[in-house]
């Protein structure tokens, strides 16, 4: 694990996710299908298993994959999400967390042509500049230096096959069923403790 907050080492650093965990990736995605291809069958929200949304549409059937693809890589998706409840105010309240460090650490698409570009707008209009400033764009989390990571992936893989930080996974729709092995955490919603994980790295 990193150095604890307010350490000689320097303070508690923080990395959250964005798609999953600040914007709401996946009610886009349903709605965006649904609009976009009425008759087609789709996969509810509750019914959302495993990371990717495109996986468990292909196994519906085959070309549904691109199908919902063509849905999150099209201009304005990602402008267009919504901030999940309570996100907003919790990152405000953690950037002025004293011995706190906080960073949006996100994962652009492979086909990136739309997606950077309208994260940072995303966080310039829901979070202001001051996040864009603290925004870190990878594929690889694993490199990132930090002691905490919230993020709504089960498992992150990389280079680094011992990251610096915790991962403590935050619940969504797709993740509800993942059973967690001790010791490992899992941050319910934005209404759950989030200061009792990061005061428990202190």
């Amino acid at each position: 694990m990193g150095s604890g907050a307010g350490s000689a080492a320097g303070p508690l650093r923080v990395l959250v996710d964005m798609d999953g965990v600040l914007a709401d990736f996946e009610g886009a995605v349903l709605r965006g299908f649904r609009a976009r291809f009425p008759g087609e069958p789709r996969v509810e929200l509750a019914a959302r298993r495993g990371f990717s949304v495109r996986e468990q549409y292909g196994c519906l059937r085959e070309d549904l994959g691109a199908k919902v693809a063509s849905v999150y890589e099209s201009p304005g998706f990602f402008l267009g999400l919504d901030p999940i409840p309570g996100a907003l105010e919790a990152m405000q309240e953690m950037i002025h967390m004293q011995d706190t460090e906080v960073f949006i650490c996100t994962s652009p698409l492979r086909k990136y042509e739309h997606c950077i570009v309208e994260k940072y707008k995303w966080v310039e209009k829901h979070l202001g500049p001051e996040f864009v400033e603290r925004i870190i764009l990878t594929r690889d989390k694993t490199v990132v230096s930090a002691d905490l990571l919230f993020d709504d992936k089960d498992t992150i893989r990389g280079a680094e096959l011992n990251p610096s930080w915790e991962h403590v996974l935050f619940t969504c729709c797709h993740n509800r069923h993942v059973q967690l092995q001790a010791p490992r955490r899992r941050l319910l919603s934005w209404a759950d403790d989030w200061k009792a994980i990061l005061e428990s790295k202190c």
